[in-house]
């Protein structure tokens, strides 16, 4: 059950200064000036099949050598191209990825780590993933979502309800699927609606990124330029401040990703998985106790 910020566990992160950044986060969020991005982590969770899995069921489709996985110069991404060129489409592609990536009702349910992300009620979520889990979490705990995943949406969305933004496309539109290498070329001109949309809330509001290992080079390369436009605008100062969270400790990923503008908070937990529970446990918690402290500062009129 969601933390109801009377009780709780108190911050167990590496540092002071952590604990200290949890709190601004949770803070920004009970601000409701806060919008989460989700990784394949997240989904992961849930019994989501891994990217090899998807290799391979392409590999034995074309009838080539299962060998060629094994490959340093070939990513799924390259035989997602390959794919492409052979069949014509990915269509029949990413109807496999549905059906194979189509986790079950009563996982979703029992997922404490979607739970929470639905209970600390951001305003705007950005996902990566195609799949259905987050939306299939806010149905199960009864709160309202608009998807987006194109400009018509865009242009529909209000701030109602929490936007899911599926910013590498969605399996009810196969073609905005960023899956083949030429669709991630296409996006790392970072041009389109949901590249718009994100500069334009990530200008305003903090950042908290879940679930990304950051070795996805549009993910990094979204954040450079993201730091680029606060550097060169001459107001940096100004800009509000972002998180990202890692299962354990990169002192490499940290100093990078500070250079950026990017705050890490690491957990302590070999499993990914029970390392992102806790951490939104904590989360959670100090979120609660910042909204009743507001709701306790509001006085009638």
């Amino acid at each position: 059950m969601p933390d109801d910020g009377k009780s709780g566990p108190a911050c167990s992160l590496r540092t002071t200064q952590s604990c200290e950044q949890l709190r601004s986060l949770a803070q920004r969020i009970a601000e409701r000036r806060a919008i989460l991005f989700v990784g394949a982590g997240v989904s992961m969770n849930v019994g989501l099949p891994s990217w090899r899995k998807l290799t391979e069921h392409m590999v034995d489709e074309l009838s080539l050598d299962r060998s060629l996985i094994t490959r340093p110069d070939l990513s799924y991404q390259t035989i997602a191209e390959y794919y492409r060129l052979s069949q014509g489409s990915i269509v029949s592609l990413s109807r496999w990825l549905d059906r194979e990536w189509n986790v079950c009702r009563d996982r979703i349910a029992a997922s404490a780590i979607h739970e929470m992300i639905v209970s600390l009620e951001f305003p705007i979520i950005y996902t990566t993933n195609y799949d259905r889990n987050l939306e299939t979490a806010f149905e199960l705990h009864g709160r309202p979502y608009i998807k987006v995943t194109n400009a018509h949406d865009v242009a529909r969305a209000s701030g109602e309800v929490t936007q899911i933004i599926k910013f590498h496309g969605d399996f009810d539109e196969p073609e905005s699927l960023v899956l083949a290498e030429s669709d991630h070329f296409d996006r790392l001109s970072f041009d389109s609606p949901l590249d718009v949309k994100f500069r334009s809330d990530a200008l305003g509001l903090t950042v908290l990124f879940i679930g990304y290992s950051m070795s996805d080079m549009n993910i990094r390369l979204l954040l450079y330029r993201l730091w680029r436009t606060w550097s060169n605008s001459g107001f940096e100062k100004e800009r509000p401040p972002s998180f990202i969270f890692m299962p354990c400790p990169n002192p490499v990923q940290e100093a990078v990703l500070g250079h950026w503008g990017i705050s890490m908070l690491s957990g302590d937990d070999d499993d990914p998985g029970m390392a992102l529970q806790g951490f939104l446990e904590l989360l959670l918690h100090e979120v609660n106790i910042a909204r009743r402290r507001r709701k306790d500062h509001v006085k009638p009129e």
